[in-house]
């Protein structure tokens, strides 16, 4: 079954920013642009390499008036561990998110049961709190900043300008695409 244009479910979690810990509810996540980054576990392998690359790229994010939001499994006080002790960890400033329970894992289906862990999962948010995009992956393959920022810019372009499409590798100021009114249903 399809998360496309299915709305967030209610939350309140704790996070790690800013060497700070603070609440983050669904209420504080709309009215802009979000990106949920969710990964297996801290102190992994692929995970810090994926979170480092969004790290370098989270400036960019934020000037389209996009947050992101990393989310594991793991409590906001390891998330503070991982950051003390890890040089590529300290350059994050965007919220990690802890969602120790799976709440979010579960409401996003992503949760792992069986081991506890969240899959890798990118979900792009409208400001409405209802999934635009999304991929899921398996958990050996470390995902791309850039492709998920151009998916985020397209998301916004497509819902600024509900008539047209964006075709493959479209990056802002390329062509896009004007279906014909016979074919709107079959995109």
């Amino acid at each position: 079954m399809s998360l496309i244009g299915k709305e967030i479910g209610e939350f309140k979690v704790q996070s790690f920013v800013n060497n700070e810990f603070k609440e983050v509810t669904k209420e504080g996540v709309l009215g802009k642009w979000a990106v949920f980054f969710f990964y297996p576990a801290d102190f992994t392998f692929v995970c810090p390499t994926e979170l480092e690359d969004l790290a370098d790229k989270y400036e960019d994010f934020k000037k389209i008036g996009c947050e992101i939001y990393s989310v594991s499994c793991d409590t906001h006080f390891v998330h503070k561990a991982w950051h003390d002790v890890s040089k590529t960890i300290k350059k994050i400033q965007y919220p990690m998110l802890a969602d120790p329970t799976g709440t979010l894992a579960r409401d996003f289906d992503v949760m792992i049961e069986e081991n506890g862990l969240a899959e890798r999962g990118s979900f792009i948010i409208n400001p409405e709190g209802k999934i635009v995009a999304y991929e899921v992956i398996a958990g050996n393959v470390g995902r791309n900043a850039d492709e998920l920022f151009r998916r985020v810019q397209a998301s916004q372009f497509v819902a600024e300008h509900g008539d047209e499409v964006c075709p493959a590798k479209w990056k802002p100021g390329a062509e896009t695409l004007k279906p014909s009114l016979n074919l709107v249903g079959l995109l």
